[in-house]
């Protein structure tokens, strides 16, 4: 029996984790179980002709809300072409609400849930010659963590050199915000620690500098927190003792759990080795009570300005247009709360009804109306008509490109003066009414509008100054023939390039 794990992903350099730990966990059944990943964008016909040289006798695909309509059409193809392929689906996707969803339909077996476990079992029972009838629709097993083979020698040195590397110290959330999936886990769990570290350590001596660790709550257990952290610190005293470049690590961080022995430890990273994703969401504790959100607003706050000020981690922070209860006053109030402490980029999403996910509750109460195609982002609610919806979109496209790109970063204070939503939302209409468009917006493109932005009405400040700021960061990105601008970090450390412009040195504060 040949056995292919399959996905589409959202870019060529992400390296399914999911995947390598089904191969992991195959035991005997591994040397038959190939991964082959493809990517969003494919043409369906490419990637079936590419599985279909495999000739495998079962399909294990993971599904993701990024691919489940080209999943769809991918297993439609594949049944067509080869119905005896056995086809068995994964993935959070699939795991809640499935009865409906044409690709289970088209599918042999569903497995909700952990398949680390339940895959192998569901395919040595297969390859039995007095198979036994199987239910179609399997529940994944949850094993204990110590039971489940480590995943990370399926990544190859290929991978390693060129794709981002997915780790994982934990599973599961103890938080119950109702947005997300991981509101559905009972509590959080560990994985042994001295292992762990050893399988890092293995990573690290093949090659892997970049680091991204998908633990909901990194900072939850903050002994296990400060473990891997001064694992890393090793490393990065080594790398610079030998002249080798930096590692780079990215983990989620709970806001408002940042005790003094974290801090100490945090602050001794140098720049361009340590992200943090910070999710906010909102700030508004009528709307965080309404979504089982418990955060403590203002020590969230004042340790995003403690990070900022006193360590050199890149603060990534994400918001949530869209939440039931929420207004477009009081998003922009967070917003603004948000600018004033300064990380240096703000996520500025739309909220999505993800399969499963108790969000659901509030449609009626709230008006929610949902797009019922992935991603399955929020049309309208009671507080937020789609129009306005539509702005904020924009507006969240727009920022991402000007702001979080690291590129206007002299430029973007005049645009935004004392009043950053306010500001920005003025400057969002006028390029979508320019532009036309929220997509496909060249560098040299945007400070070409920024230029002309500066010279109309609705432009509030002083125009030469803000056109000596705009020419400024034009010179300094290289767009400027006569820039002799250079990068004032090394560039021979492993920090990927977005997050390497922002360490550009003198980056001005964005007012209060």
């Amino acid at each position: 029996m040949k056995i292919v794990l399959s996905t589409l992903n959202a870019r060529y350099a992400h390296a399914s984790l999911g995947l390598r730990y089904l191969r992991a966990n195959m035991r005997e059944l591994r040397e038959h179980t190939h991964i082959h990943e493809f990517v969003i964008g494919q043409k369906t016909e490419d990637v079936a002709e590419q599985l279909l040289l495999l000739n495998p006798d079962v399909l294990g695909l993971g599904v993701y809300i990024w691919n489940i309509v080209e999943s769809t059409r991918l297993v439609t193809q594949l049944k067509l072409l080869k119905p005896e392929l056995v086809i068995v689906l994964g993935g959070p996707e699939v795991s809640y609400e499935h009865e409906q969803q044409p690709i289970v339909q088209l599918a042999d077996h569903l497995i909700t849930g952990w398949g680390d476990v339940s895959f192998y079992e569901l395919i040595s029972t297969l390859a039995t010659p007095q198979a036994v009838s199987i239910q179609k629709i399997i529940p994944g097993k949850q094993p204990p963590l110590e039971a489940i083979a480590w995943p990370y020698d399926e990544f190859s040195i290929h991978d390693l050199a060129q794709r981002t590397l997915y780790v994982e110290a934990s599973r599961g959330c103890p938080f119950k915000c109702e947005f997300c999936l991981s509101s559905l886990d009972k509590t959080a769990w560990a994985f042994p620690q001295d292992e762990f570290l050893a399988q890092l350590d293995s990573l690290y001596q093949r090659g892997a500098r970049v680091f991204k660790f998908v633990d909901r709550t990194f900072n939850l257990k903050i002994d296990a927190s400060l473990g891997i952290l001064d694992f890393f610190l090793a490393k990065l005293a080594l790398a610079e003792q030998a002249g080798e470049p930096l590692p780079f690590l990215h983990f989620e961080l709970v806001p408002d759990h940042l005790p003094e022995r974290l801090k100490e430890v945090i602050a001794l990273f140098p720049p361009g080795t340590l992200q943090f994703e910070i999710g906010i969401q909102t700030l508004n504790p009528e709307v965080q009570s309404l979504i089982s959100r418990r955060q403590k607003n203002q020590l969230a706050l004042d340790n995003l300005v403690w990070l900022r000020q006193h360590s050199n981690a890149h603060l990534h922070v994400d918001l949530i247009a869209g939440l039931p209860g929420e207004n477009l006053a009081s998003f922009a109030d967070g917003f603004n709360q948000l600018v004033a402490a300064r990380p240096h980029e703000i996520q500025f999403g739309i909220l999505k009804r993800l399969r499963g996910t108790p969000i659901i509750r509030h449609t009626e109460t709230y008006a929610l109306r949902f797009n019922p195609e992935p991603p399955y982002n929020i049309l309208s609610t009671d507080q937020l008509d789609f129009l306005t919806l539509q702005r904020m979109a924009r507006f969240g496209r727009f920022w991402d490109l000007i702001a979080n790109s690291g590129r206007f970063s002299q430029s973007l204070p005049h645009v935004l003066g004392d009043s950053a939503f306010d500001r920005f939302m003025v400057f969002s209409d006028w390029l979508f009414e320019q532009s036309k468009t929220s997509h496909s917006l060249a560098v040299d493109r945007l400070f070409d509008y920024l230029v002309r932005f500066v010279d109309t009405p609705r432009f509030i400040g002083e125009p030469e100054v803000a056109i000596m700021a705009i020419n400024a960061d034009r010179a300094r990105v290289s767009l400027n023939a006569r820039s002799g601008a250079k990068p004032a970090v090394d560039t021979s450390r492993s920090t990927p390039k977005r997050q390497r412009r922002h360490l550009d040195a003198n980056l001005p504060a964005v007012p209060a």
